[in-house]
């Protein structure tokens, strides 16, 4: 799981849909996700710290989950399929713990007003993220490279032979 925060809401160019855009804490991959305008509202909000006369719906989920004793530890983002993304919350209580299935745009929003972590799998992230950090990732592969080129055969001789060391 890698922890994610929310980088933003922007607009697809094409079809005017809202995108939530998470980055992960290194700021090296985006994980753009195409929500609904009520979720793209409530997610703004938040960032903007605008409040609102009486409770939308976001903030009664956070309500309902206080009342019952719960806390939101957690949320994941952990499919996609035909670009469709699936999420879950996680409740705990003391040694209870639920799982709310949830679209993730209502996860996030959810996430956000409890302050909870917002987590991807490293499945998600392969199929949907993009690189955000170019010249870190070449300045990576570079010094791969160098590495690759500077092993010997015997290096992994020597490896081999203290792995079997450490075993005994």
């Amino acid at each position: 799981m890698i922890e994610m925060k929310v980088m933003g809401i922007a607009l697809d160019t094409r079809t005017g849909s809202p995108i939530v855009v998470l980055h992960d804490l290194e700021n090296r991959k985006a994980l753009p996700i195409w929500i609904g305008s009520a979720e793209a509202s409530a997610i703004i909000r938040k960032i903007e710290k605008l409040s609102v006369a009486r409770p939308m719906t976001h903030d009664l989920i956070i309500s309902i989950i206080d009342k019952t004793g719960y806390k939101l530890d957690r949320i994941e983002i952990n499919d996609v399929e035909k670009e469709t993304y699936y999420a879950t919350l996680f409740l705990t209580n003391g040694e209870n713990e639920i799982e709310i299935d949830s679209r993730p745009s209502d996860a996030i929003a959810v996430a956000m007003r409890a302050e909870a972590p917002i987590f991807v799998t490293a499945n998600v992230l392969m199929n949907g993220s993009v690189s955000t950090d170019s010249a870190r990732d070449e300045e990576e592969a570079e010094e791969f490279k160098d590495f690759i080129q500077s092993v010997k055969p015997s290096d992994f001789e020597k490896l081999i032979n203290k792995h079997r060391e450490s075993d005994q």
